[in-house]
């Protein structure tokens, strides 16, 4: 990591447009979030053109304010850091092109940083990484377990196959009458609430560590279409405990199996869905009973933000070839895939 580095950084990859200011990697000085929750509520989910023109409305504001709020300016940075996917390609391209303008304009290099890298380095803001390394990241776009043998390294060991977990606590919040975003009502509910219907926990006992959640909502949307046919009243604090519980126990088994198989110092819990106190606190335990260093993403890093890839960028500089004037987005980027090899 780069001493006296101050690190200009910029995330636009959804529906949040985030500019932030990191010192040596390590400490915030500005976390501005700019985000689109209400524009996006009456629709159920992002609607990408939607997400694009407020990134646009916002972009430059998020700067001044990132640069006023921690008492910089332009002359002091050292270093530029954009996500340049993966993500929505509208929403991407406005935070890559502001990036580029500022790289270019103060004559300051530019560091590309993937998306799911930098809900991994929000831990950075805890303690520095312990390599090797297995990090689960679960959000609303991804579920993915991925391991990290050494400082910039990344290998995707298992993936969603189909809806991510945080998609579908969206796509039941929506039976259920809540609101987009609904992880965190669905997740308070499920505190009040047991674990009493059978919702399948879908690829849990196969060989590898890939996940299923398609199945699971569609058991959870059959179940309660089928009550409101009979007229039978469900507890809808019952019905969310047993969602995710059945989320739950498929991360943690799926977690449990790498941990077993993968040499690891470290087990890393990032992205949005990391903010579920269910997942936390399971998570936890099955670090524990695998005697490996469980560390979380602060929770007020969990969502989409510019501080997360300005730790990446810091960490990974030495790692990651600078971006040039033809950096595009990339709203497919993936790490490499590992076969289910050790």
């Amino acid at each position: 990591m780069q001493e006296n580095s101050m690190i200009l950084s910029f995330e636009s990859s959804c529906d949040e447009t985030s500019v932030a200011v990191i010192k040596n990697g390590n400490k915030i000085l500005s976390n501005v979030v700019a985000t689109q929750i209400k524009s996006h509520q009456r629709f159920g989910g992002v609607v990408p053109e939607v997400a694009s023109r407020h990134h646009i409305e916002e972009i430059t504001i998020c700067i001044n304010d990132a640069l006023q709020r921690a008492n910089v300016t332009y002359d002091d940075l050292t270093t530029v850091a954009v996500t340049y996917g993966p993500g929505l390609v509208g929403a991407l391209l406005i935070g890559v092109t502001a990036a580029k303008v500022v790289a270019w304009a103060h004559n300051l290099p530019l560091i590309p940083i993937n998306h799911i890298a930098g809900h991994i380095y929000a831990t950075n803001f805890v303690k520095p990484i312990t390599f090797p390394a297995m990090a689960l990241v679960v959000s609303g776009g991804h579920t993915e377990l991925v391991w990290m043998p050494k400082e910039g390294k990344f290998e995707i060991i298992g993936e969603t196959r189909d809806d991510a977990a945080g998609e579908a606590f969206d796509k039941i919040g929506r039976v259920l009458g809540i609101n987009y975003p609904a992880g965190p009502t669905v997740d308070a509910m499920a505190q009040k609430g047991k674990d009493t219907f059978a919702f399948p926990r879908a690829m849990e006992a196969d060989d590898n560590y890939d996940f299923s959640f398609s199945g699971l909502k569609s058991a959870f949307i059959n179940t309660v279409h089928h009550a409101d046919q009979i007229g039978k009243t469900l507890n809808k604090n019952d019905l969310a405990a047993s969602f995710e519980a059945a989320v739950v126990d498929v991360l943690a088994e799926k977690s449990q199996s790498a941990l077993e198989k993968y040499p690891v110092k470290e087990f890393i819990l990032a992205g949005g869905v990391a903010a579920n106190q269910g997942i936390r606190e399971r998570l936890a335990s099955v670090a524990s009973k695998e005697n490996v260093e469980f560390v979380k993403a602060p929770l007020k890093l969990c969502g989409d933000n510019a501080a997360m890839i300005g730790a990446a960028a810091a960490a990974m500089q030495h790692h990651q070839e600078a971006g040039k004037a033809s950096l595009n987005a990339d709203p497919g980027l993936e790490f490499e895939w590992a076969p289910n090899e050790n």
